[in-house]
């Protein structure tokens, strides 16, 4: 049984899950915009030096224009617009529960998934999404806020936290089409990120805000080093497993898959913030891996 895409989708997950915890952080240091922009930027460097270690190139001039079309647009909607307003969503309600609303992205693909590329989920597939996403929205709502989160649903961070998972579902989607064939995540990850640094940095030039970015650096410098590492754990290898996921498996399932970081998150906060939890984060949690299991069953 290949189950590349589906373990590559399990790994997202916990990329994706330090990332959250990194970017809140930086997030409420120096606001969401500076974090989306320079996560990217280092996203973009590590990315090229990958490309010259691995393909001796430091951008994939020789895919064809078709795949540049689409995965360009995945990477300004996924990782420039989606991100932003994921970003947002984590200052404004906490990771935990902006990784919930997150979790509305396997939900978002595989309608699209059902309408763009005929994909089937079988009974027993659904099934497994269904306890998936319960277990993760038991998990959530049943845990506690950890010290210096901000509590409660705001309508802000809900919007942009469903919205975030939209743009996620959206950039799946369009990288699916650019990753026929036999071609490396890491070259589609990279045109992904030059797309998203361009449209980011030129929406902030336009603005008015490139020049604030580097004050808000300025007045912050212990920042830098976390998102240089948050941009190493997500953009890079967390975005490179995402699409190295939904290359080998469908779309619906390897969503599902990556939408456990809610539940990953909850060791960090028993050992890392010394939270307490309660029974109710653990059956979620034991019915969350029930529902990954039958979707590797299945």
């Amino acid at each position: 049984m290949n189950l590349i895409g589906e373990l590559a989708a399990l790994a997202t997950s916990f990329f994706f899950a330090l990332t959250a915890l990194i970017f809140t952080m930086t997030g409420r240091m120096v606001g969401s915009q500076v974090t989306n922009l320079m996560r990217l930027t280092f996203a973009l460097i590590y990315l090229i030096i990958l490309n010259l270690i691995l393909f001796r190139e430091p951008l994939p001039f020789s895919a064809d224009s078709s795949r540049w079309m689409w995965l360009s647009l995945s990477g300004i909607i996924g990782l420039s617009l989606g991100d932003a307003l994921l970003f947002q969503s984590f200052i404004s309600i906490g990771p935990r529960l902006g990784t919930l609303l997150l979790s509305l992205a396997p939900i978002f693909g595989s309608i699209m998934a059902w309408i763009f590329f005929g994909e089937i989920l079988t009974a027993l597939q659904i099934t497994g999404i269904v306890l998936a996403l319960a277990g993760i929205a038991w998990v959530i709502t049943a845990d506690e806020e950890p010290p210096n989160t901000p509590r409660g649903h705001t309508r802000r961070g809900v919007i942009f936290g469903v919205l975030g998972g939209l743009g996620q579902a959206v950039g799946l989607v369009l990288s699916k089409q650019g990753l026929f064939g036999e071609f490396s995540p890491f070259q589609a990850n990279t045109i992904r990120t030059l797309a998203a640094v361009i449209f980011i940095w030129v929406l902030a030039a336009f603005e008015g805000k490139a020049g604030a970015s580097f004050t808000a650096l300025k007045e912050n410098p212990k920042v830098i080093r976390l998102l240089a590492l948050g941009a190493l754990v997500g953009p890079v290898l967390g975005v490179s497993a995402s699409l190295l996921a939904v290359q080998h498996a469908q779309i619906g399932v390897a969503s599902t898959l990556m939408a456990l970081p809610p539940v990953i998150i909850l060791p960090f906060s028993y050992f890392v913030f010394k939270e307490k939890i309660g029974w109710q984060a653990v059956v979620g949690t034991v019915l969350s891996i029930a529902g990954v299991a039958i979707l590797f069953l299945a």
